[in-house]
């Protein structure tokens, strides 16, 4: 965090003048007072938010801020840079986004935008993709876990019948548990009306055959489990095949039937990532924690998020859906009374420079980037820190990825500094000394 400590400690140690006892517990004590009240972005004891479940939006391929959410000077797509597109005002007085975004700008006061989010992978999408996921670089010794199998680790389903972690999108390692295994691991769909594949049971075979099976089935693992209380893979294995036969009952797939909703809402959320929106909403409703919705399932302008050279040029028709969908859920989530208790999320693996490439798109760049928070009980309605006349450095106000973790942590009521155990007893903080950002809470 950016801190401004109104006392050095270093320099009032190294004075020309000999330091007694009493002046070396001054300094440290300024510095510690600084380092709880120096910005007003970090605060030493965590709050405890209302939100009770996260729907996480996902712009895989790395959004461009400048294009989105932190405009700045209008380039021209070539050699002059800046914005691809005009910037329109907010709800939030002075702060604009990009023209593409008229339903999310006049909802901005429910709204919360980080504009320093920031981390050192530039060049590699699933590095970046990881470290945004998980708040920690990749290790050779240890998997670390990711957001949603940590909130499906501290707050469990909400629901009977229903999983606590859900991703709306192709499965990937980046999103798993880690070495808090596969009982916190997600389902996962890619077709809003199909459901999670392999979790519908045989039409054919009756219920009480599936029963009869099923416990024979326990009684085999039951007694291997016994036998062998150190085999960590099949007791992973067998973890997982218990929570598939839990998730396979009627309460979970009546969740994927959208033609419930009225048609007019249907239509309100707009195309299929309209949709997989919508079903988020149903998934939180029936008590999953956390679900995870992938935006760039069928790269509508050909490359999705990752806007090199042509993929430019129809970044529009991305924007302007995310717009779409993000508004319907907002206020769908107000009109069931939800906005307050789910905290909404919208996050990219990392930004994009100001400058244009020679085919009219753009590079990579983590050193500033952005991000969306709504609802959730948060005070919104704020624009977290600022970044130069190109977005491309920050002036005030930095977030750190562990600091993103723990605002989303904190506003779910999880303690970010909790200490999980990871394999051999060794301790791990669920973030990397993460701190909320302190101006989001009451």
């Amino acid at each position: 965090m950016n801190d401004s400590f109104p006392l050095d400690g270093a320099d009032f140690l190294m004075n020309d003048r000999i330091c007694n006892r009493r002046d070396v517990l001054r300094a440290g004590a300024a510095v510690g007072t600084s380092m709880i009240l120096g910005s007003g972005l970090a605060i030493a004891k965590h709050p405890k938010g209302s939100a009770n479940a996260c729907i996480f939006l996902w712009l895989g391929g790395g959004a461009a801020h400048l294009d989105t959410f932190d405009p700045k000077q209008r380039g021209d797509g070539k050699k002059k840079v800046g914005s691809y597109y005009d910037a329109i005002p907010t709800a939030i007085p002075g702060a604009n986004v990009c023209e593409h975004l008229p339903r999310v700008a006049s909802r901005l006061d429910h709204c919360t935008l980080i504009r320093t989010l920031h981390h050192k992978i530039i060049d590699e999408h699933a590095a970046a993709t990881n470290i945004v996921h998980t708040g920690r670089p990749t290790s050779g010794t240890i998997i670390y876990p990711s957001l949603g199998s940590v909130v499906s680790h501290e707050l469990g389903p909400a629901g009977d019948g229903v999983p606590a972690y859900v991703v709306i999108g192709y499965p990937n390692v980046t999103r798993g548990p880690g070495f808090l295994g596969s009982k916190y691991g997600y389902v996962y769909l890619t077709e809003t009306a199909s459901g999670p594949i392999g979790l519908t049971a045989p039409a054919d075979v009756p219920i009480e055959r599936r029963d009869r099976r099923e416990k024979l089935l326990e009684s085999i693992r039951g007694d291997y489990e016994t036998t062998h209380p150190d085999d960590a893979a099949i007791a992973d294995y067998a973890a997982a095949g218990r929570e598939a036969a839990r998730l396979a009952g009627p309460k979970f797939s009546k969740v994927f039937k959208l033609d419930e909703e009225p048609g007019s809402r249907r239509e309100s959320y707009g195309g299929e990532f309209g949709q997989r929106c919508l079903l988020a909403r149903r998934l939180v409703e029936s008590g999953v924690r956390f679900v995870e919705v992938s935006h760039n399932l069928n790269f509508l302008n050909g490359t999705g998020w990752d806007t090199h050279n042509q993929g430019q040029l129809k970044q529009h028709e991305l924007i302007a859906e995310l717009d779409h969908a993000l508004a319907a859920l907002l206020d769908d989530l107000a009109r069931t009374k939800r906005l307050d208790s789910t905290l909404v999320v919208v996050a990219t693996e990392f930004g994009r420079p100001a400058e244009f490439d020679s085919g009219g798109g753009r590079g990579h760049q983590s050193t500033a980037f952005s991000a969306l928070l709504a609802g959730g009980g948060l005070r919104n309605g704020q624009i977290i820190g600022e970044t130069d006349e190109l977005a491309k450095k920050i002036v005030a106000d930095p977030v750190t990825i562990p600091d993103f973790h723990a605002t989303i942590h904190a506003a779910l009521g999880i303690n970010p500094d909790k200490e999980l155990k990871a394999p051999g007893g060794r301790p791990v903080p669920i973030t990397d000394h993460g701190k909320p950002v302190a101006k989001l809470f009451s």
